[in-house]
This record gives C-alpha cells, structure tokens and sequence, in this order.
C-alpha cells in the first residue's frame, strides 16, 4: 500500500478529529498519544505496511489512534466510533486480544519487541520473508525487556524486523527524561547491534524514508514527537499522557485541527 505525503497528511489530521470525537465521548482518555503518534500510525498503515506483514502494537493504550488511523484510511467501519469505549464494543480503550487490524498488542508494556521478534524469527524458519513491524514508545525503553530483546534480534540479524518509537517524553509518571534516562537512544540502540534512524515523528517525509530504508539488520526508527501536536488549546498541560475532555475543550480541539485542512 502507498499512498502520497499530502494525502496522508490530511489522514493524520482527520485522525486525530475522530479520536478527540471519541475520546471526548466518554470524557477522558489517551490522547496525548494520538496527537504524538498520528503521523506514525498513518505512515505504516497507510503506507508501508503490506497484505502479510506482521504488525504489533506494543502500547495497548495507542489503540485510540490506531482506531482512528484505522477508521480515516477506511480499515474500520466509521459507524464503530460511536461504540468506542462502550462495553461490548470491539473498540477497547485499552487494547487487548480482541484488538482489530494489528495481529498482537501488548497488556504489560514493553513486551511488544519480544513478540516481533518471534513472528520475525518464524517467518524465517517457514522461509516467510514477510516483513514485520512493531510500534513502540520511548516508556518502553525504560524496561529491561526491550534490551533483552534487542540483542537477540541483533545477534540473529533480523533484517525484516522493524521498530518504530514514539519519542514523545510521555509516560504515566511524568516525563520520560524526569523518570530514567534513556538518551542518547539512537547510539543505544546502535550500540546494540540495530540501524538506528533519528527523525522528526511528525515528517511523513522523513517517516517514509526511514521505513524504506534498505539495512541487514534490525531497524529502529526513532521519532521525536509531541504528546500536544502544537495545539494551543493544550499546550499549557503539564502532562498529557491521559486527558479529561469536556465539551468546551473538545470542540476546541476539533477547530483548530479542522483549521489545518
């Protein structure tokens, strides 16, 4: 699948209008994800990702910009958002194993890069080169888990694995760089054996360069992003891992992302 940079542009945009519908229909959710990772999730579903790759989402609490990524580009029926959140929908606001569209998505964080890495490395031993893709956050990074996993993907070389992170500097305790210090996680993740690409999360220019990039290793994309998306309505939070939406703000949101069209 391949679409052009403008076009998905104004997917990412649209995205992020129904996940603020969504999200503001139940009052309070993981935004900040969907303003940091819009952009991410267009660029691999709308883009790169191919019938038979293999797609993790890591972050069960990204499922909000998933759906609506999913939702903008026509790969769920638009009629489900009204169910978002509700019980027995299949539009969780945390994800789980009923989670459409991607094959695997993660309770415990952190634990996404080590399922990638199986469907990689079985893809390898049936001779099925397809491609697979995990998406991550920089939170993630915290945990031991995703070095473990790192170097074994390294050490068997698997060139058809790619990770992409959401460097957003969000996560439940505050910001990343306050909790644990990470940087600088591109040499780390060198360091470790991978291709590492540092990129402005937001560029669906760079975005597809970086995924289209030939290595024979593993790839992480590192992509610096924003959990406000430059909206003014929002830019005084202090933190926006998780956001109570009123109307009033809502609406808010919604014109100025509409502004942008």
């Amino acid at each position: 699948m391949s679409r052009d940079v403008e076009e998905l542009s104004d997917v990412a945009t649209r995205a992020r209008i129904t996940a603020v519908d969504m999200v503001g229909s139940v009052g309070l959710g993981y935004l900040g994800q969907v303003f940091s990772s819009a952009e991410i999730l267009t660029a691999l579903m709308g883009h790169y990702l191919e019938p038979g790759d293999r797609f993790v989402l890591s972050p069960s609490h990204y499922v909000t910009a998933m759906y609506a990524v999913a939702v903008e580009l026509g790969q769920l029926e638009r009629q489900l958002v009204s169910d978002y959140g509700r019980d027995g929908s299949p539009m969780e606001t945390i994800g789980s194993e009923l989670t459409p569209v991607v094959d695997f998505t993660c309770g415990s964080l952190a634990q996404g890069l080590s399922v990638g890495i199986g469907y990689a490395l079985a893809g390898r031993l049936a001779g099925n080169r397809a491609r697979t893709v995990v998406f991550g956050s920089d939170g993630e990074v915290e945990e031991g888990q995703t070095w473990e996993a790192a170097m074994f993907a390294a050490h068997h070389g698997l060139s058809d694995l790619t990770l992409t992170l959401d460097c957003n500097d969000s996560q439940v305790d505050g910001r990343v760089s306050s909790v644990t210090t990470i940087e600088p996680l591109a040499d780390k993740w060198t360091a470790f054996g991978w291709t590492a690409l540092e990129i402005d999360g937001h560029d669906l220019g760079q975005l597809f360069d970086a995924l289209e990039a030939e290595t024979d290793r593993p790839k992480v994309i590192v992509a610096r992003t924003t959990p406000t998306a430059g909206l003014s309505a929002i830019e005084d939070l202090d933190d926006a891992h998780f956001m109570k939406v009123d109307e009033p703000l809502q609406s808010a949101m919604v014109d100025e992302l509409a502004g942008r069209l």
